[in-house]
């Protein structure tokens, strides 16, 4: 069974930088696509970052385009996101997903493991 834990969220000012991982047990990572999504307060869950199961096709989202970074490492079965410039807008929490082999995907239905996701919060 995979499991997926994410870490690295916490309160940071305005401009400043997180990096959260997510680490990756139960399967062969290098064959599963992970994903990125976080859900503000009130709101639906959205699509943030994605990286195929080969590291070779990463997916951000625009509003996080030239601020957030996605990585894997296979050696380590984590996942990053390097998350730079952030906004009080950036507030949620963050969630990693993974598929099996599949390319990047950017809806829920689209994944089939879930972490139980870390906060992040940035203040104004």
């Amino acid at each position: 069974q995979v499991q997926l834990v994410e870490s690295g969220g916490g309160l940071v000012q305005a401009g400043g930088s997180l990096r959260l991982s997510c680490a990756f047990s139960g399967r062969t990572f290098s064959a599963y696509t992970v994903g990125w999504f976080r859900q503000a307060p009130g709101k639906e869950r959205e699509s943030v970052a994605g990286i195929s199961w080969n590291g070779g096709s990463t997916y951000l989202a625009d509003s996080v385009k030239g601020r957030f970074t996605i990585s894997r490492d296979n050696a380590k079965n984590t996942v990053y996101l390097q998350m730079n410039s952030l906004k009080p807008e950036d507030t949620a929490i963050y969630y990693c997903a993974a598929r099996g082999f599949g390319s990047i995907a950017t809806t829920i239905n689209g994944y089939d493991y879930w972490g139980q996701g870390t906060q992040v919060a940035v203040s104004s």
